[in-house]
């Protein structure tokens, strides 16, 4: 089968990890905000600031997501993802509830790749593309929860 030639169930397939995309997304817009409203201190500022990046980010996928759903003939999800709440608002509360996340929202992506590896070139370059830039994003938040000094990955 050439990509591009898509059966039905393989469409099926992608529009299902698509919304899920989608859902996901959504959910770190609402989370990100959320985050940015709750954060004190010092380092207010800057962490504010690249918090409401993160939440502008997730829209901006969010609709390309959507957008791709569409060109397949699907309908986009009006649902949100899941919003892990602990109502703890230190920085490295939040900061590990991030790495949740960018951890859900990268096997999000993956599912969508093995959907439609060898099926859709559009498809599979759009996986890859956000698996790379989920990927930047979970080491950028495993970064900022070492000590300062710290070499070696956060574990939790």
């Amino acid at each position: 089968m050439r990509n591009g030639d898509m059966n039905e169930a393989q469409r099926k397939a992608a529009l299902t990890q698509l919304n899920i995309i989608l859902e996901t997304e959504l959910a770190g817009v609402v989370r990100y905000t959320h985050y940015a409203l709750m954060v004190y201190g010092y380092n207010r500022i800057p962490i504010v600031s690249w918090l409401k990046a993160n939440a502008s980010e997730s829209l901006a996928h969010a609709h390309r997501a959507g957008e791709l759903v569409t060109l397949l003939g699907g309908h986009p999800s009006l649902k949100i993802g899941a919003l892990l709440e602990t109502t703890q608002h230190d920085i490295g509360d939040i900061l590990r509830e991030s790495l949740e996340h960018e951890k859900a929202s990268l096997a999000a992506y993956y599912a969508l790749l093995d959907a439609v590896e060898g099926q859709s070139v559009l498809l599979e370059e759009y996986a890859r593309e956000m698996i790379g830039l989920e990927e930047l994003h979970r080491d950028e938040v495993n970064k900022m929860l070492r000590r300062p000094g710290e070499t070696a990955p956060y574990r939790e």
